[in-house]
């Protein structure tokens, strides 16, 4: 094609969540001689990342949903097809991409445009309704992806075959340097220079099992051990997550610092970064945590062992143990040598996951898309 292929991205919120993140991402580094891209989100409710990509430049479409089933925003989004002219949707929720799907089959043959899904987490962490849709109409469609081999182990075999592992990865300039304002971001945030910080970036939702990773803190402190434990999120537990967090008298030992547009200027000032998720599928703050030379403490779930290798970069764990969650971040905040090497292991691995390449790749499947003919 001699112009720009016409790309619609539709997802479900534009909140801080990962799968949103990567958009905004991928739309820094677009090539906009060979994409012009349109976002389209389905529940307007977290505007967070709507600013960022209003000062790209990125058209965004409100398809006016209040709540998931809401399904008037079905009419919007084909009355979007129609007018839109578009070259290729990319869908990237489990339940907007099955009705997305459903919605693109009634749209002529003629000017119907490609469809690419892209799977974000493991399947068995969706909801049943959203799980059977997701798998009744996932053959529609032209290409898939996943983020993570985890991620496409989980899809059904009989429909695996056709799916593409696709690392996205960070803006990795986003890092560099960030190192250097430790001392002056402690100060800040009133760490002493030698205190052991350690940081989590998730957000306030089931899946990051805030309650574990909390009561690994109070095990840790009620046996003495000096940290400092610093939570950057939001979300809809959040009321429910401070008031575990007054319940177990963390005040003062862990800080929720709430939403930080500079969460990896925070992160970098720290020591460790630790994740409890009981399911993932590749965490865009994992990836951040490498690339600034945090060594890991995580649980291994979904695409977290491919990013992390127990012992290299961090140490992992199984799920809903916070004993044990526990028990690691205790044996590297008394081993101050093996924190050095994993800091070095991490900023190495971390320089792995540079978004521009997954985004070049997706600019290629994009092209080849909207040159096929249809028929």
């Amino acid at each position: 094609m001699t112009r720009p292929v016409r790309l619609l991205s539709l997802i479900k919120g534009l909140g801080p969540g990962g799968a949103e993140q990567l958009l905004l991402s991928a739309a820094r580094v677009r090539d906009h001689d060979r994409v012009e891209e349109e976002i389209a989100y389905l529940l307007p409710g977290d505007p967070t990342l709507i600013p960022s990509l209003e000062r790209l430049g990125v058209p965004l479409h409100d398809l006016g949903g209040r709540r998931v089933r809401d399904l008037g925003w079905l009419a919007r989004l084909r009355r979007l097809l129609e007018t839109g002219r578009y070259d290729v949707v990319h869908v990237h929720s489990p339940y907007v991409a099955g009705m997305a799907r459903l919605v693109l089959r009634s749209v002529r043959t003629s000017s119907r445009p490609r469809l690419v899904s892209t799977e974000h987490n493991v399947w068995s962490s969706h909801a049943q309704m959203s799980r059977t849709l997701n798998e009744i109409t996932f053959p529609i469609g032209d290409k898939w992806f996943a983020v993570s081999n985890e991620v496409r182990a989980s899809i059904p075999k009989l429909l695996r075959s056709r799916v593409e592992v696709l690392v996205h990865g960070i803006v990795l300039s986003d890092v560099e340097g960030l190192r250097a304002e430790r001392d002056a971001v402690r100060s800040e945030l009133g760490l002493r220079p030698d205190e052991i910080a350690i940081v989590t970036v998730a957000n306030y939702r089931k899946q990051k099992a805030y309650p574990d990773l909390l009561e690994s803190a109070r095990r840790l402190r009620d046996a003495g051990v000096s940290v400092h434990f610093i939570v950057i999120g939001q979300g809809p537990l959040e009321a429910e997550i401070t008031a575990l967090h007054a319940s177990l008298g963390l005040n003062g030992y862990v800080d929720l610092l709430g939403y930080r547009p500079d969460a990896m200027r925070v992160a970098a000032a720290c020591d460790l970064f630790v994740l409890a998720s009981h399911y993932e599928g590749l965490p865009v703050a994992i990836m951040e945590a490498l690339s600034v030379g945090l060594p890991v403490v995580a649980t291994r779930v979904g695409g977290v062992p491919e990013a992390v290798r127990d012992g290299i970069e961090g140490l992992l764990v199984p799920p809903a143990r916070p004993d044990l969650l526990a028990t690691a971040i205790e044996s590297l905040v008394h081993d101050a040598d093996r924190r050095s090497l994993m800091s070095k292991a991490a900023i190495e691995r971390g320089r792995g996951y540079d978004i521009t390449v997954a985004v070049r790749h997706l600019e290629d499947v994009y092209a080849e898309l909207a040159a096929r003919p249809r028929r």
